[in-house]
């Protein structure tokens, strides 16, 4: 199987053209379009967003993974294998939160080019195609890629960062909700918000965080935009206040 994360987002061809290129080599192959809007042209957001995601899924999983403003540059197409999922994507820290909480982690550099290759779409004509051969076959590794031992390039877990903001105004962060006590405030552009478990323990319009699906932070306001309230946007700084002052 396997899924896409990109930032292509919707209104465009261009994830329909990767899912086009996966098809002609592997037509057998199952295709999960999960996420087309993960923020634009930002690594670090994107990387966290990732790494929340990955546990939905059974491990052998491949993740064809495209946040790319680097695109025909220096940066180097790889793939990774993380405690047994599968990523294909640029080296350019879209990878590296993934990395740095595994046990096991293996990086190859992809040495297979197509006989033509878009400078701007790599999406497209190097990395579905090698995805897809590699989602048939995993022993395809040795004829599309070299192992790497070099470092990667790492992106740091702190300060905390708004990560990600859906249709109805939630603020993702990238804080880990499990060890964060419920006595915690969050505060987002200077407005401290308490722990509640979910909307409807909370007062109309009245500002909170949550441990969402994914177990991240996340900031809402009850029957309305935290996004707009709050003027936040993904890449904002999140800070985490251990304790609620008396």
């Amino acid at each position: 199987m396997i899924v896409l994360f990109t930032d292509f987002g919707r209104n465009g061809p261009y994830q329909g053209l990767m899912e086009n290129a996966i098809y002609r080599i592997a037509p057998s192959v199952k295709v999960i379009d999960l996420v087309a809007d993960a923020p634009s042209c930002d690594m670090n957001a994107s990387a966290h967003l990732l790494a929340a995601l990955v546990s939905n899924f059974d491990q052998g999983t491949l993740f064809l993974s495209v946040v790319d403003p680097g695109v025909g540059g220096a940066r180097e197409p790889c793939i990774v294998c993380a405690d047994g999922y599968w990523f294909v994507g640029p080296n350019n820290g879209l990878f590296s939160v993934i990395t740095s909480r595994a046990k096991e982690v293996c990086w190859w550099r992809i040495t297979w080019r197509p006989e033509s290759l878009s400078e701007t779409f790599h999406g497209r004509d190097l990395f579905a195609p090698v995805a897809a051969h590699l989602a048939l076959d995993v022993a395809n590794i040795d004829g599309l890629a070299e192992l790497s031992f070099d470092a990667k390039p790492l992106i740091e877990e702190s300060p905390y960062r708004v990560i990600y903001i859906d249709d109805y105004g939630n603020v993702m962060t990238s804080i880990v909700a499990e060890p964060v006590a419920r006595t915690a405030q969050i505060k987002a552009n200077g407005q401290l918000l308490p722990y509640a478990k979910t909307f409807s323990d909370c007062g109309r319009e009245q500002g909170f965080w949550y441990c969402n699906s994914l177990g991240l932070v996340e900031i809402a306001i009850n029957g309305g935009s935290a996004a707009r309230e709050l003027n936040c946007v993904i890449g904002d700084r999140v800070d985490l206040i251990k304790s609620i002052s008396s």
